[in-house]
């Protein structure tokens, strides 16, 4: 996890360096879940680092795939090796922009959209992602919820598990990060 914090630091260096309002996790929470006619599935990673700049209304999310705690243990196995590869592909990344301008070291409720690139299974897309900022002037609570196609990231249903994967999972999160 010190890792991934190292990496987003270093990626958004350019701002950390001048952000005066910089707020930082190493344990979001990122949810998926796959309503499918078989079986449904549903994954938490509570090991999300993100890296949110107030002044920019810039956003960084990272997090290791194999991180996704399942149910049923096979689930997991089959998830990192066969769907998601997470050894050829360890990292999920969002880096986006709040369109909003909104100043977030001010107490307050805000509805954001973040438009930006979501990198998982080695692809790249982009995305808009709707969400709600707490902020109680010194931390920020952020809740999100976006649709994932996965054929847009090249993640293969096998035609015999098509029933038990729906074709879009849905990506959800909440984490609470501290002003650094």
């Amino acid at each position: 996890m010190k890792k991934i914090c190292l990496v987003l630091l270093i990626c958004f260096s350019s701002f950390t360096l001048f952000a005066q309002h910089l707020y930082v996790t190493t344990k979001g929470n990122v949810t998926f879940f796959s309503d499918a006619p078989l079986e449904d599935i549903q994954a938490d990673n509570s090991k999300t680092a993100a890296i949110l700049d107030a002044d920019k209304n810039e956003i960084a999310v990272q997090m290791r795939i194999i991180d996704f705690e399942f149910p049923n243990k096979l689930m997991q196995e089959h998830f990192n090796e066969n769907y998601l590869e997470s050894e050829k592909y360890p990292t999920g990344v969002f880096k986006g922009k709040i369109k909003e301008q909104n100043n977030l070291t001010v107490a307050g409720t805000y509805q954001v959209h973040v438009g930006g690139t979501l990198t998982i299974h080695g692809v790249t897309q982009k995305v808009e992602v709707p969400g709600t900022i707490v902020s109680d002037g010194k931390q920020l609570k952020l809740d999100f919820k976006f649709p994932v196609k996965l054929e847009d990231y090249k993640i293969d249903i096998p035609t015999i598990v098509f029933t038990k994967i729906s074709e879009i999972v849905e990506v959800s999160g909440s984490m609470v990060l501290v002003e650094k």
